[in-house]
C-alpha cells in the first residue's frame, strides 16, 4: 500500500463546486439511483473485506475478527439498511388529520439537504465514513469525505475505490491534514451540512495535551491551533446545520449482586477490543468498596483466557494509533495513585500499551481526569449506588452509561437518575450496530443520531407542503378577508377554538363531546339497519 496523496488545498473550490453541480442536475433526487450507489457501496465493501483488513492492520494493528465486527460489517450493514428500506424512509408523510386543515393535504416531503460534508475520526474509518455515507446517499445528497490522516493505508484505499463504485459527480473523497481541513471548512461557498468528529493533525496537536479543557468534545482539543480551526469552521458555517458525535467517560455502574463473571468479561473485552479506541468504551468501574475484589478476580482470571500468553505477541491485540497518543496514555498510567494490578507496560516506539487494570483509583485521580480512549481500566470503589449515581451526575453527560445487573429496580434506578446518549444494561460497545436504535451524544458527548432511519433523518429535509382548494374560503375560512365583521370573528373563533386540557388542581371533566359523537354514530347505524330491513 502506497502513502496518503494529499489534496492540493487549491483544488477544494473546484471539488466543492464539481459536487454543486452534480447535485443542482437531479441524480439523486430518483430513488433508484440512490439504490444503485447504496448497492455500489455496499459491493465496493464486500469486494474488497480483505483488502480493508490489511489496511486497518496496517493502520490500527487491528485484528481481522475486529475490524469485521465493530468496523467493516458494521458499514455493510449500513449501506444495506438504507438499500432496503428507502422507499419507505423517503416516501412522503400525511401530516395527522384535523378538520381545518385536512382539505389542504398538509404532506411532509423528504428531501435531501444539498452538499454535505462527513469528517470522520481515526478509531474506526470504515463505520464512521461509510457508514454515514450510506445515510446522506439514502437521503440524496452530494458528499465530500474527509478520513482522518491518521488511518493512511484504509484512507488511500477508500479515496481509490470510491471512484470506482460511486458516480465521481456525486459522491469525493479528499485527503489532508489541518490546512485541507481548514480550507474546506472554511470556504465561503460550502454549505457544511454535517459535522462529526474532527480529528485532524495529530502531530501538531498532541504538543498541547498537557492543557486540556473540560470540553470532551475532543481528546486533544486544547491545541490552539485546533481551537481556532474548529470557531472559524463554526463561524463560516453559521448557516448550516451539523452533527457532532463526541465522546466522554463513559461509567459502568455495577450491582454486586450481578453475574460478575459475565460483568468481568464483557467490560475488559470492550476496554481492550480495538485497545480501547473506542468512542463508547467503558471508561471506568464504580463498584461497592466490598466488591471490588471479587470483581477484580473475576478479571484477572478472564485475562489469563483471553491472553495466555505476552498480549505484546498476540494476534488478538491491537496497538495504539500513534506515539503521541500511546504518550498520552503512558502519562495517565505513571501519575495515577490507584494500584497496578494488571498490565502496566508500555512500548512508545511500537505504540503498545498492555491491557491494564488499576484498582483504588480515587476520583481526582489522572485516570478520571478526561476521556483515555486507550486499555486503562480504572476501578473506582464507591459506598453504594446512591453515591456511585453522584460521581456519573457530577461528571459531563457521557456518550454511552453501562450498568450490570439482574435486579429491574435497580436498572431502573440508574436509569432514571442519569444521563447519557445511550444507556445499556449488561453490555457494552454493541449497542452501536443494534438495529432500529439511534446512536447519538447529549450535551457535551455530542448532538444529533445517526444509523439507519435516525442517520437519514440527519441528512434529510423535512419539507412542509400544502395545497389549498378554493372551495375552504367559503367553508372553513370564511372570514379570513377584511372587513372583520362580528359575525366572521364569530365563526373563526369558532372554528379554530381550542379545546383546553383540565385547568391544574381541577378534576377533568366528563367528555360530552365525544359521547355526543357516538351516540349520533349509534342513531345513523339504527337507522341505516332498518332501512335495510325495510
Amino acid at each position: 500500500m502506497g502513502p496518503l496523496v494529499y489534496t492540493p488545498v487549491e483544488d477544494i473550490p473546484k471539488i466543492h463546486e464539481d459536487l454543486r453541480k452534480g447535485f443542482r442536475s437531479g441524480k439523486t433526487k430518483s430513488i433508484a439511483y440512490r439504490k444503485e450507489q447504496l448497492a455500489g457501496l455496499a459491493y465496493m465493501i464486500k469486494d474488497n473485506t480483505e483488502r480493508f483488513q490489511d489496511a486497518l492492520k496496517a493502520d490500527l494493528g487491528r485484528p481481522p475478527i475486529e475490524s469485521d465486527l465493530l468496523d467493516i460489517s458494521a458499514a455493510l450493514s449500513e449501506a444495506k439498511d438504507a438499500y432496503d428500506n428507502i422507499e419507505k424512509w423517503a416516501k412522503p408523510e400525511k401530516a395527522r388529520w384535523d378538520f381545518n386543515w385536512f382539505a389542504m393535504k398538509p404532506t411532509i416531503r423528504k428531501e435531501p439537504k444539498g452538499v454535505v460534508m462527513i469528517i470522520a475520526p481515526f478509531n474506526f474509518p470504515m463505520l464512521l465514513m461509510l457508514g454515514h455515507l450510506a445515510s446522506a446517499i439514502a437521503a440524496g445528497n452530494a458528499v465530500l469525505m474527509k478520513p482522518s490522516e491518521l488511518c493512511q493505508a484504509t484512507n488511500q484505499l477508500i479515496a481509490d475505490l470510491v471512484p470506482q463504485y460511486l458516480d465521481p459527480d456525486l459522491y469525493r473523497v479528499v485527503n489532508g491534514d489541518v490546512p485541507v481541513t481548514t480550507k474546506v471548512l472554511s470556504h465561503s461557498h460550502v454549505r457544511l451540512a454535517h459535522l462529526f468528529t474532527l480529528f485532524l493533525n495529530l502531530q501538531l496537536l498532541e504538543l498541547r495535551w498537557d492543557h486540556t479543557t473540560r470540553d470532551y468534545g475532543i481528546t486533544y482539543n486544547t491545541s490552539i491551533r485546533w481551537r481556532e480551526s474548529r470557531q472559524n469552521c463554526l463561524r463560516s458555517s453559521s448557516q448550516a446545520p451539523y452533527t457532532s458525535y463526541y465522546r466522554g467517560k463513559s461509567p459502568v455502574i455495577i450491582d454486586p449482586k450481578c453475574d460478575m463473571k459475565l460483568a468481568a468479561r464483557r467490560i475488559f473485552w470492550g476496554k481492550i477490543a480495538n485497545a480501547g479506541q473506542v468512542c463508547v468504551a467503558p471508561d471506568y468501574v464504580l463498584i461497592p468498596r466490598d466488591a471490588q475484589d471479587h470483581f477484580i478476580q473475576e478479571v484477572q482470571d478472564i485475562y489469563k483466557t483471553f491472553y495466555p500468553t505476552d498480549p505484546a505477541t498476540s494476534d488478538s491485540y491491537s496497538r495504539i494509533i500513534s506515539e503521541g497518543h500511546t504518550a498520552r496514555i503512558k502519562r495517565y498510567i505513571d501519575e495515577t495513585k490507584g494500584e497496578i494490578i494488571i498490565g502496566g507496560e508500555v512500548d512508545v516506539g511500537k505504540k503498545y500499551i498492555a491491557p491494564t487494570v488499576v484498582k483504588n483509583v480515587p476520583f481526582d485521580d489522572s485516570l478520571m481526569d478526561e476521556e483515555i480512549f486507550g486499555p486503562v481500566l480504572p476501578i473506582v470503589p464507591v459506598k453504594d449506588l446512591d453515591e456511585a449515581i453522584e460521581v456519573v451526575n457530577s461528571r459531563d453527560h457521557a456518550l454511552s452509561l453501562y450498568v450490570f445487573t439482574q435486579d429491574p429496580a435497580f436498572k431502573a434506578k440508574v436509569f432514571d437518575n442519569t444521563q447519557s446518549g445511550s444507556a445499556v444494561a449488561n453490555e457494552v460497545v454493541i449497542h452501536v450496530g443494534a438495529t432500529g436504535l439511534p446512536f447519538g451524544g447529549i450535551g457535551p458527548s455530542g448532538s444529533g443520531y445517526h444509523t439507519g432511519k435516525y442517520g437519514f433523518d440527519v441528512f434529510t429535509h423535512h419539507r412542509g407542503t400544502l395545497d389549498n382548494p378554493g372551495w375552504v374560503d367559503t367553508l372553513i375560512l370564511k372570514g379570513r378577508y377584511p372587513p372583520y365583521t362580528p359575525e366572521k370573528i364569530r365563526n373563526l373563533r369558532k372554528a379554530f377554538n381550542v379545546s383546553m386540557p383540565p385547568r391544574p388542581g381541577t378534576k377533568a371533566g366528563k367528555r360530552w363531546g365525544l359521547w355526543l359523537v357516538f351516540a349520533l354514530l349509534g342513531t345513523i347505524s339504527a337507522v341505516l339497519m332498518k332501512r335495510k330491513r325495510a
